[in-house]
């Protein structure tokens, strides 16, 4: 089988795995709730929007103004919630990595999600469902070695003796494409997680490809 890319690096939270209405915006919620008491929530499609951009870190420390302790009590809080929910995949998308990967393919995934928790993920798919990727590049608090930096990617590039033009880099936000385009290599966007017009209109203009669908995906990276 001659595959378009020789890997895929993939992200986790809304690409493979449908989890931020489920898991990371009622964390978000409870932390107010415990932190702000007094602060109305943002809304979902706003949680969407502060992921995209300026990025959640920046979004607690400087807009909310949590103080380092207060980030530490937000962290349990969402540690809480990722280790009792396990999200689902979205339809298709373990069986398009399985079919690629037999093909030849390799699969890495860069999220910040926790290595620990993308891999509880992944095994929770058992039988036929079964997958399991390459390479996990999860959560740092060293912005230095956590997406959008490049040192992920090029430890895959490293440990997998690539060209940046021999890999697909698919995300549904802003970080993913900021570390593709500063990589050189091709970004594409998941559109089936959410369907934000800033969004949705910055990753049409900044990829190679916008997937609306999982199945859209498998038609562009299999032959």
């Amino acid at each position: 089988m001659k595959l378009r890319y020789r890997c895929l690096i993939v992200d986790h939270d809304d690409t493979a795995v449908n989890s931020t209405a489920l898991i990371h915006y009622p964390a978000h919620i409870e932390v107010l709730r415990v932190l702000r008491p007094g602060l109305k929530p943002i809304s979902l499609e706003e949680w969407f929007l502060k992921n995209f951009h300026p990025g959640i870190m920046c979004y607690l420390k400087e807009e909310l103004g949590f103080t380092e302790e207060e980030i530490r009590i937000e962290y349990r809080i969402w540690r809480d919630f990722t280790t009792n929910r396990i999200p689902e995949f979205y339809p298709g998308f373990i069986e398009t990595l399985q079919e690629y990967h037999r093909g030849g393919g390799l699969v890495a995934v860069v999220s910040h999600s926790e290595r620990d928790i993308i891999e509880r993920d992944y095994l929770s798919c058992r039988g036929e469902s079964s997958f399991f990727p390459d390479l996990i590049f999860g959560w740092d608090y060293n912005e230095e070695r956590r997406k959008p930096s490049c040192f992920p990617v090029e430890e895959i590039l490293k440990c997998f003796k690539l060209e940046p033009s021999e890999v697909l880099i698919l995300d549904d936000l802003k970080p993913g494409v900021v570390m593709a385009r500063a990589s050189g290599i091709d970004p594409a966007a998941a559109g089936w997680g959410h369907a934000i017009p800033q969004i949705r209109n910055y990753m049409k203009s900044n990829c190679i490809a916008y997937f609306e669908r999982v199945e859209d995906f498998r038609r562009f990276i299999l032959p």
